[in-house]
């Protein structure tokens, strides 16, 4: 049997929005307001009889569907005398397989609306479950609820659609049909769209917010962002002393602000900031990379008691070989140009465990000393050997056992697989590795695949840093939207200026200018926020597009380095016993990871 296809009529519309507008512009959106007729039953039973829906954006009508759809049961009397839809209307109706799909393609990418939503969308969620087909993730917004939080309760007596359109003087009056109601609740959206944006509402994160709480207090406060830019840059939040509350950054400076007044921002502790702010300030940025580092850098001078990240960079460790007689690993919180005197970085760390960890793996394949004890030439002849000297893996040069130049060549190759060939401890770390597994001790090869990793990248990530940082200036371009060009200055891992030329201008004009005002930075601080600027500015360098202009130095990093083994050392156990047979090693298999690239004047 041929069914009659669901009605739909298409129009299409312009609308130009605002740029004082928040987030999602409402103009913007396309809503698909809703109404189905149902059996009476629950969700579950899908019993839905009729779907009506209009298509609006920016207060027009793009198009209709409508169509009847049959349940396959009979209808109660008293919900056919209710909507008028019989048993014999329902005969030649599509059945839902056909009618659902059918909306769902009518509705695609839009916002849905209904009134009383939970009752429309649960039907047509259950149908979607019944038929087998994804429910799509759509947004939905209710017209009941909004209205409940949007008028006074001595308004109107009650929120039920009738009574909302016959107070808004709705074109279209509810008479329990899909469409009529759904062109009733159109009507209604206006309405209440027109009185919210009376208050402000612009966004649809912010009209999806309305039915949240959110206090007068922080309602009234939103003219703070007033003045601000709506352009790249970081923002400040000031108490009535001026101190620095809370530090951020957007792409939008204004619009980002305002959010923050609305019933978006659910986070308590903002909450709490903004009842004592009493100001915002903000920096015009030229690039989204300048509003990142401007911000990390203010984090740290001010530790704003509202933000979370980077306000302690003290708190990374890295893994030093020292510079004594007899060298050792030491766990130390800053990193010093000390390699002229055999220092040698891993790190940064982001926990003394993970540091702790690639000590191990280090170890492993160097029998250096762990003891803490300050030994020099005249004082290696006296103690006792402690147990790793029983045990072979220290070659005791605290008892004498083991000269300054013996001990030497241990401390070279532990510098040696540190800052340019790590391929030593991960061929002794994964000789260990295979015979656990051959025994089947998977928790210990667990541990030590950790280890290795751990050590692995900690070599990648100075090596990586460490070539940055030996370049005394690199002048970059990446191009913008507007294919202009985005203009960076970078000196000794540090940022020291930022500009954007116009699409059309010679960016050659740009550079020039900015050698000339740009910061003459001392050597970067031995901190976590150093090595957070570092790595912001070495992904900004690797993203597609961005060329580099001019470098003085080499830009360079081992070509046995650890970067190129980061992808190869992390592996994961077999869960499945039969994967054991075979080579001893089988059952561990590598997981891909990416790694950077360098580049190099070569």
């Amino acid at each position: 049997m041929s069914h009659p296809t669901p009605n739909v009529v298409v129009m299409s519309v312009a609308v130009q929005s605002t740029l004082d507008e928040l987030g999602t512009p409402l103009r913007d959106v396309t809503f698909v307001v809703v109404d189905l007729e149902t059996t009476g039953g629950s969700p579950a039973d899908c019993g839905i009889t009729e779907i009506g829906a209009v298509k609006i954006r920016g207060g027009e009508v793009l198009g209709e569907f409508q169509t009847l759809v049959n349940p396959g049961v009979s209808i109660a009397p008293f919900i056919a005398l209710l909507t008028g839809i019989t048993d014999a209307m329902l005969v030649d109706a599509p059945p839902l397989r056909s009618a659902l799909p059918a909306f769902l393609e009518f509705a695609q990418g839009c916002v849905l609306v209904a009134h009383n939503a939970p009752f429309d969308i649960g039907f047509l969620r259950a149908g979607c479950d019944s038929l087998d087909i994804a429910w799509p993730t759509f947004s939905v917004l209710d017209t009941a609820r909004i209205a409940r939080a949007t008028l006074p309760r001595d308004e109107v007596a009650n929120c039920k659609l009738a009574t909302l359109a016959a107070h808004f003087h709705a074109t279209t009056s509810p008479t329990h049909r899909a469409l009529d109601d759904a062109r009733a609740t159109v009507d209604v959206l206006h309405a209440l769209l027109e009185r919210l944006g009376r208050l402000g509402v612009q966004s649809l994160e912010e009209l999806s917010g309305v039915t949240r709480r959110v206090s007068s207090a922080q309602r009234n406060k939103r003219h703070l962002a007033d003045n601000l830019p709506d352009s790249p840059g970081v923002y400040l939040f000031r108490d009535h002393s001026g101190r620095v509350l809370y530090v951020g950054k957007s792409r939008r400076v204004r619009t980002r602000v305002r959010s923050y007044f609305t019933a978006s921002e659910q986070r308590r502790r903002m909450a709490e900031m903004i009842a004592i702010t009493e100001r915002v300030d903000a920096i015009a940025c030229s690039s989204d990379l300048e509003a990142c580092v401007r911000e990390l850098r203010l984090i740290v001078e001010h530790r704003p008691a509202y933000n979370r990240r980077s306000k302690n960079p003290e708190r990374v460790v890295w893994l030093k070989l020292t510079t004594d007689a007899f060298p050792r690993l030491s766990l130390v919180r800053g990193c010093r140009d000390d390699s002229d005197r055999g220092a040698a970085y891993l790190g940064p760390f982001s926990s003394r465990s993970s540091a702790e960890l690639a000590t191990e793996a280090l170890l492993q394949a160097i029998p250096l000393r762990t003891c803490t004890t300050r030994i020099s030439p005249r004082s290696s002849n006296h103690g006792s050997a402690c147990a790793l000297a029983d045990m072979g893996r220290c070659g005791a040069p605290c008892t004498g056992q083991q000269s300054t130049d013996d001990y030497a060549v241990l401390a070279d190759l532990a510098r040696h697989a540190i800052t340019v060939d790590p391929r030593p401890v991960v061929d002794a770390v994964q000789q260990r590795l295979t015979h656990l597994v051959a025994d089947e001790r998977f928790e210990d090869a667990a541990l030590w695949r950790d280890r290795l990793s751990s050590f692995i990248r900690g070599a990648a990530r100075f090596q990586r840093l460490a070539s940055l940082r030996s370049l005394d200036q690199i002048v970059a371009a990446a191009p913008t939207d507007d294919r202009g060009w985005q203009i960076h200055i970078i000196r000794n891992a540090r940022l020291v200026a930022a500009g954007t030329a116009a699409r059309g201008a010679d960016p050659h004009s740009l550079i020039e200018a900015l050698l000339v005002t740009a910061d003459q930075p001392a050597m970067p601080p031995d901190d976590g926020a150093a090595v957070e600027e570092a790595e912001m500015l070495l992904r900004w360098l690797e993203a597609p597009g961005t060329r580099l202009v001019h470098i003085s130095g080499d830009w360079c990093s081992p070509a046995l380095g650890a970067g190129g083994l980061v992808q190869q050392v992390v592996i994961t156990p077999a869960r499945d016993p039969e994967q054991m047979h075979g080579s001893p090693a089988a059952g561990w298999s590598t997981v891909s990871r990416p790694i950077a690239t360098y580049r190099s004047n070569g």
